[in-house]
């Protein structure tokens, strides 16, 4: 292992950086800083070198130039235990960097604003951050590689107890973050770029980009896939703010297979449609029952399971309500494979805890929110993309085109199946 003597700070996201630095400093490291980085260290009494006193070279052209110098890379890159490397590091007055703290210009957060102009994206695009991010995630071996603020308070503990070296399964692990930082950070500029149809300054922009870069990260490997013999795991897209199985916290049972976590969607995605209180209960993808109710969540699953109680038997139950003892009650008078909903009362997970193997999922707080994302499906050799289906259709809003117009009674109950309706994936009649 290396111990930690240097260590080059350069943050766009700067949570959590004056503590960071602060430890290090107090420890006797080094710290090379640039820009705004540098600035903040500076204000708060941390020793820091700038980039230019360490490189003897300006920064320049607004900033675009500052860390592409031989002496930052070298530094970087030098194998410790290679004597030609440490030959021409001797001979050119290079110094070991042994940590990079880096994270990105915001090019995501910028392209997200609703007037963004070309220029300002095209100058939140960082040439010398994934440089140096790459640069020490390639030397793993000798030098450590921190994108995530998130992760110093991993590594002051660890350096803490080791002796103020980084473990080699950590670098190792730091240096794979640091490769699919960068790899997301460039799928996204690619995204974007294949997007513009001609470059201006108000770009008109094509829905769909050119090149679809997607960034997932493994949550966990499921119990098996569609059937017993086959592996799986579950991918996440990241955090979403829209209630979701993706950001559901599992509470109780065993682990989720791949059925289950299709079925929790569709049966979530149903209970999303509807502001009454509601229940579905889903089985092999389709709803087999679905109803809403003014009264407590338990009479809404009571209606829910009068649809088809054959089939409900093993299936998958969604609400958009917390779960009430009186709902748990009926559930737990059956075997179901999973329930998910944005609570549930205390006494309710008392009841359900009897059926040690049903899983619990708690959802975020089911309401209005901006919809993200795309609808896609694998087929062999390519993926089909397209908007999600969010519309919702109001039956105040059709045009009667028969003789007799329908009652209001018969209006609501085509509102609630055209939204059930959508969520049906074979033939049904709602």
């Amino acid at each position: 292992m290396t111990k930690i003597t240097r260590a080059l700070i350069s943050v766009s996201d700067k949570t959590g950086l004056v503590e960071l630095a602060r430890y290090l400093t107090r420890n006797g490291v080094e710290i090379i800083s640039t820009g705004g980085t540098q600035k903040l260290l500076s204000e708060n009494e941390i020793p820091v070198t700038p980039i230019e006193a360490y490189t003897g070279f300006p920064e320049m052209m607004d900033g675009r130039v500052k860390t592409l110098h031989p002496k930052v890379h070298g530094g970087i890159l030098n194998l410790r235990d290679h004597e030609k490397h440490q030959d021409d590091k001797n001979n050119f007055g290079i110094q070991d960097i042994d940590l990079v703290v880096v994270n990105l210009y915001p090019f995501v957060q910028t392209i997200a604003k609703p007037d963004v102009g070309f220029s300002e994206a095209i100058e939140n695009i960082d040439i010398g951050g994934p440089t140096m991010v790459r640069a020490a995630a390639k030397n793993w071996e000798y030098v450590g590689v921190v994108v995530d603020p998130g992760d110093y308070d991993k590594i002051e503990f660890s350096l803490e107890n080791h002796d103020f070296e980084l473990p080699r399964a950590l670098r190792f692990e730091l240096a794979a973050k640091a490769f699919t930082h960068t790899a997301a950070y460039d799928g996204a500029i690619s995204n974007y770029l294949t997007s513009i149809k001609t470059p201006s300054e108000q770009p008109e922009r094509n829905i769909f980009s050119g090149s679809l870069n997607l960034q997932l990260k493994r949550i966990f490997e499921l119990r098996y896939g569609e059937n017993p013999h086959l592996k799986a795991a579950y991918y996440s897209e990241g955090w979403h703010d829209e209630p979701c199985v993706g950001n559901a916290r599992q509470i109780q049972g065993k682990h989720l297979s791949y059925n289950n976590i299709l079925d929790l969607d569709g049966a979530l995605e149903t209970v999303k449609e509807f502001s009454e209180a509601c229940c579905a209960i889903i089985k092999h993808s389709n709803p087999c029952g679905v109803a809403t109710t003014t009264l407590d969540i338990a009479d809404a699953f009571q209606k829910a399971l009068a649809c088809d109680p054959t089939s409900a038997f093993g299936g998958i139950i969604a609400f958009n309500r917390e779960v009430s003892a009186a709902a748990a009650e009926k559930i737990a008078e059956a075997f179901y494979e999973c329930v998910i909903a944005p609570d549930f009362v205390p006494q309710a997970i008392e009841i359900l805890q009897a059926k040690k193997n049903l899983r619990l999922l708690k959802t975020l707080p089911i309401r209005r929110f901006e919809v993200t994302g795309w609808d896609m499906k694998k087929v062999v050799g390519g993926m089909l993309v397209q908007e999600r289906d969010v519309q919702l259709v109001s039956s105040a809003e059709a045009k009667v085109v028969t003789k007799r117009k329908p009652s209001a009674e018969e209006l609501q109950a085509l509102d609630f199946s055209w939204r059930v309706a959508k969520h049906v994936k074979s033939k049904a009649i709602v």
